[in-house]
């Protein structure tokens, strides 16, 4: 249960559901996704990577497909739908996956009311989180299993020929809208390329000769239309769970700079460039040591390698296990 989806919603933690979903399916699972928001390009139902995807058509919708014949094994509650899909699970006694993005209290209090029988977290950083938060809750031991699955980002979709633009994806402010156009003030002989968000309202300034800014764009358009245009990905974001772009660019040996949230610092590691999104001078100061030969040469290095460290097809087989495993503990107490 999502409230949006790929292709026509192409957030972080879209992305991420997808890329666990799409990994069930080649597996053999059957995979329906229920959106909970109406979308104009979303008005029939559809298959993508083998997930089907049914639109919103009332509030109704998981109601009518619980009861009717393709009643699943097991509902993955997912964001804002986290509350409800806990109910239904509870009403009609089917097990509650939580895929958690994030460690907004919203998510925490949904996880701590259950049920759950499984939740999966996107960092480690983010886990130790909700165990601190629940056993602060009173709750010991935590009653369900858990465990990490990392963004999967899979090198062949998006490696490619780094450009030449100084990249900022999502121009919310919360994402560092306004420190890219200060950059770009900054540095006027550098190119930089804005690629408008999925979501927050995007920070657009007058035109400046060295700025393009770009559409939304879908998963399968990232790697011509972003990475083979960039070569500094800027991630000054004021909260970051993981940071699936900066991995996303470093498929390519893209360098990202970043502020130093947990999930940049727990995803990127020694690959990252990290600067506090404030300090607008260091943010120049490192853009022109990425600028030379060798200090943008061994940056790439480090960030081609990174992405191979983060092969995601560990973590998505554990989660196909753990899936399994929920599978069976249901069907049994229906038995």
């Amino acid at each position: 249960m999502v409230h949006g989806y790929v292709p026509t919603h192409n957030a972080g933690a879209e992305l991420t559901i997808h890329a666990m979903l799409r990994h069930l399916t080649g597996l053999g699972s059957a995979v329906d996704v229920l959106l909970s928001r109406p979308h104009p390009d979303v008005v029939d139902a559809s298959v993508v990577d083998g997930v089907r995807v049914h639109p919103y058509l009332n509030n109704g919708d998981p109601i009518r497909f619980i009861e009717g014949p393709n009643r699943p094994d097991v509902i993955i509650a997912h964001l804002e739908n986290q509350p409800r899909a806990c109910a239904l699970g509870d009403v009609y006694g089917i097990p509650v996956v939580h895929v958690l993005h994030n460690t907004h209290d919203f998510s925490k209090h949904c996880l701590r009311r259950g049920p759950a029988a499984l939740a999966a977290f996107n960092t480690v950083w983010m886990a130790k989180d909700y165990e601190a938060w629940l056993l602060n809750q009173g709750i010991d031991p935590l009653p369900f299993p858990r465990l990490v699955v990392r963004p999967a980002v899979h090198p062949e979709d998006y490696a490619t020929t780094p450009g030449k633009a100084i990249t900022l994806i999502n121009l919310w402010d919360g994402k560092g809208g306004e420190l890219f156009w200060r950059l770009a003030k900054r540095l006027p002989n550098r190119q930089f390329l804005g690629v408008l968000g999925a979501y927050g309202e995007q920070v657009i300034h007058a035109d400046r000769p060295n700025v393009e800014l770009v559409a939304h764009q879908s998963p399968t358009r990232m790697r011509d239309n972003v990475y083979g245009r960039t070569r500094v990905l800027l991630m000054p974001s004021d909260y970051e769970s993981y940071g699936r772009t900066s991995i996303e660019a470093a498929c390519s040996g893209i360098p990202t700079i970043a502020h130093p949230t947990p999930g940049l610092l727990e995803a990127l590691g020694d690959a990252g460039t990290f600067v506090d999104r404030n300090d607008v001078d260091g943010w120049v100061a490192a853009l022109s040591r990425l600028n030379t030969p060798k200090g943008w040469a061994l940056a790439s290095r480090k960030a081609k390698a990174r992405a191979a460290e983060l092969t995601p097809t560990a973590d998505l087989d554990r989660f196909a296990d753990a899936m399994e495993g929920v599978t069976r503990r249901g069907l049994a107490r229906v038995g």
